[in-house]
């Protein structure tokens, strides 16, 4: 079984934002793959499939943001995975606007969702998808660009970005983090 985590704020206004795009990958796995999120356990809105013959759990935290770890740690407990397991989505602020970057393990990077998970799994070590949402323009506060949304000119872009991530967790399940990772981690004008 795999658990799918897609980090975000559960509040109405922070739908859409960059900072959810983490959930909005999460939605996007659902509707690809006919996964109704129907159930509300374990600190996130939840829903169980199959992608690639692999039952999996999706799910979208309802923790905030800087508290992902508390849901994240319930699943992992209750569904006893192992960290291989594990595949968490969440915005990069140091990746261009659409750009996926799959990893294997690594440190938080400065996402506070992603440093809570860390803390309370004890490990950096399980899979990640990065999608970015591009860096702040100058004289923008941090917070306030990263639950901004998307403009117009780079809705086109992210809307790929979600496929693309959504299909990277079916290589993930099919064929393993390293098919994935060959397939995605390039630049966006590779």
């Amino acid at each position: 079984m795999y658990i799918i985590v897609g980090l975000g704020n559960p509040e109405r206004e922070h739908q859409a934002t960059r900072h959810n795009i983490g959930w909005d990958a999460i939605t996007r796995l659902s509707d690809d793959f006919n996964i109704t999120l129907n159930s509300r356990k374990h600190k996130a809105i939840c829903g169980s499939g199959m992608i690639e013959g692999e039952k999996v759990l999706l799910a979208q935290p309802l923790t905030y943001m800087n508290l992902s770890g508390l849901c994240v740690r319930e699943l992992v407990d209750y569904y006893k995975i192992s960290l291989d397991q594990l595949i968490v989505i969440y915005d990069d602020i140091n990746l261009e606007p659409g750009q996926l970057r799959i990893r294997k393990k690594g440190s938080a990077g400065g996402q506070k969702g992603m440093k809570s998970i860390i803390e309370q799994l004890g490990t950096d070590e399980f899979a990640r998808i990065r999608i970015g949402i591009g860096d702040k323009p100058p004289g923008w506060d941090l917070a306030d660009y990263v639950l901004s949304r998307f403009t117009s000119e780079e809705q086109p872009v992210i809307r790929e970005a979600l496929k693309n991530a959504s299909d990277a967790c079916r290589l993930i399940i099919s064929s393993g983090i390293d098919a994935a990772m060959n397939k995605y981690n390039k630049k966006m004008s590779d």
